[in-house]
């Protein structure tokens, strides 16, 4: 089956911040202030897949499972860091994190590693993820190789799921078993 190319969000130029660079500091935080005012309509939108996601992890740490989140990039940083905070917030170390090309990734671009599902598989596997797990992949795009090559082996083993991109119906949804939102 042939997919149609998508139009993805995250890869159009936003109008409010045409020639950002050459505006006054003050317009550049006035305009950046009305962009984040977004975010709460945007999160509204998708509390029912976020509250299932929420439950589906709830389900899977109770259980014995963990939360495992999956990235690269600026995407890949934010789940280690949210994974580094869960420790002191709630005394959890089953939420970690996987990134492609960590450790040197967190401080440089590693493309060929973003690019790479396999690496993702073998990532996984170092971990032994199982069917009791749920696996978070983070991607903007929703289609950053790597990501969408993990989510594919994880669905796979019968492991739980989530897709967390900006844009829907990207091949990071395509490998969703349990929730997905955009």
């Amino acid at each position: 089956m042939k997919r149609r190319a998508l139009k993805l969000i995250t890869e159009r130029e936003n109008p409010a911040s045409v020639a950002l660079d050459a505006k006054p500091t003050r317009e550049i935080l006035r305009i950046i202030n009305r962009e984040d005012h977004k975010v709460p309509a945007a999160v509204a939108r998708v509390i029912p897949q976020i509250a299932q996601a929420v439950e589906l992890i709830a389900k899977a740490l109770t259980q014995g499972g963990r939360l495992i989140y999956l990235g690269a990039g600026t995407s890949g940083r934010l789940g280690v860091l949210d994974a580094a905070e869960c420790i002191p917030t709630f005394g959890t170390d089953r939420v970690i994190s996987v990134m492609a090309g960590a450790p040197r990734a967190l401080y440089r671009p590693t493309e060929v590693t973003e690019d790479d599902p396999r690496q993702a598989v073998r990532d996984l596997q170092c971990l032994r993820l199982d069917s009791r797990d749920v696996l978070v992949g983070i991607s903007a795009s929703g289609r950053t190789p790597y990501t969408w090559g993990g989510m594919r082996f994880a669905k796979q083993l019968g492991a739980t799921t989530i897709a967390v991109t900006s844009n829907p119906g990207t091949p990071l949804t395509w490998h969703t078993r349990g929730s997905s939102w955009a």
